[in-house]
């Protein structure tokens, strides 16, 4: 049994986090899914919550055949210590995937084999991207899974973006 484990926070779940998932799942038999920084929301880069995230990304992989956990990790602020810090979290792991450079040095240190993830479409494919999309009123929908729509609507999510993103200076 080979276990991964790949990293993202998820802000919102895309089709580029899709389609990696769908590549790894080819490669172990189960995959953990850590939604990073879970303890924050409500914020221009961080606009969900992690429960939120937590239900897109589950929502999102119900119709494929990916054995999954899905674990909202906190950051500690203590970059040392973050491995253990992880892997007090998860279950065990033999293979992390993740394109962030202190995260892959970090894991590397702690001698975890680090694969980075495959960048599918990554100029539409973009947390960043689809919230700009959203605070703008452009269409972001076709950019993540159906789900995800279902969910971010449900929540009044781009309302909440557009919210949060104003300044209460005139």
């Amino acid at each position: 049994m080979r276990r991964g484990l790949y990293l993202g926070r998820f802000q919102p779940y895309h089709l580029g986090h899709h389609q990696v998932l769908k590549k790894i799942v080819r490669e172990v038999d189960e995959i953990i899914i850590c939604i990073g920084s879970a303890q924050k929301s409500h914020e221009i880069e961080n606009p969900f919550t992690a429960g939120e995230r937590v239900l897109m990304v589950s929502r999102a992989l119900e119709e494929c055949d990916i054995k999954c956990y899905v674990i909202p990790i906190e950051d500690i602020q203590r970059n040392s210590l973050w491995v253990s810090h992880l892997k007090s979290m998860v279950p065990p792991f033999e293979i992390a995937y993740t394109n962030n450079p202190l995260v892959i040095e970090l894991l590397r240190e702690a001698g975890i084999e680090v694969k980075q993830s495959p960048l599918f479409k990554r100029n539409s494919y973009s947390g960043t991207e689809i919230r700009r999309m959203m605070l703008k009123g452009e269409k972001w929908e076709q950019f993540v899974p159906e789900k995800v729509v279902e969910i971010i609507r449900g929540i009044d999510g781009v309302n909440r973006l557009k919210t949060i993103s104003q300044s209460d200076q005139e």
